[in-house]
């Protein structure tokens, strides 16, 4: 079985992460978090999703994040010691927001029962 795909996915948001930590400044009370990454079977392309804290801010993120894509892949070709590296490539997370509507859900659900 191929393990090496999720093994670069672990490694790539692990060290991207810590690089978007340092290098990248977003707005005052925007937290920004790289919840998962999804790297294509042949390692050309990366999908880098990316989920804010308050919600309405993800679009400024990652349109913050898309001007600096090219320096943050410098970056990143410097830190990772494989060939090819993927091109990163920033996603809106989706999932995260449908799980956190379906938990307020449960929640009203849990509530109307007492």
């Amino acid at each position: 079985m191929e393990t090496r795909v999720p093994k670069v996915n672990q490694l790539i948001k692990k060290e991207l992460s810590g690089i978007i930590l340092r290098e990248v400044e977003f707005p005052q009370g925007v937290l920004v978090t790289l919840t998962r990454v999804e790297t294509t079977p042949n390692l050309t392309d990366s999908r880098i999703y990316i989920s804010t804290i308050p919600g309405e801010k993800q679009e400024t993120a990652i349109k913050i994040l898309g001007s600096q894509v090219y320096v943050l892949q410098q970056l990143l070709n410097n830190r990772l010691r494989m060939r090819p590296v993927p091109k990163i490539i920033f996603v809106r997370e989706k999932e995260t927001a449908r799980a956190g509507r379906v938990e307020e859900l449960l929640e009203e659900l849990k509530n109307d029962k007492k």
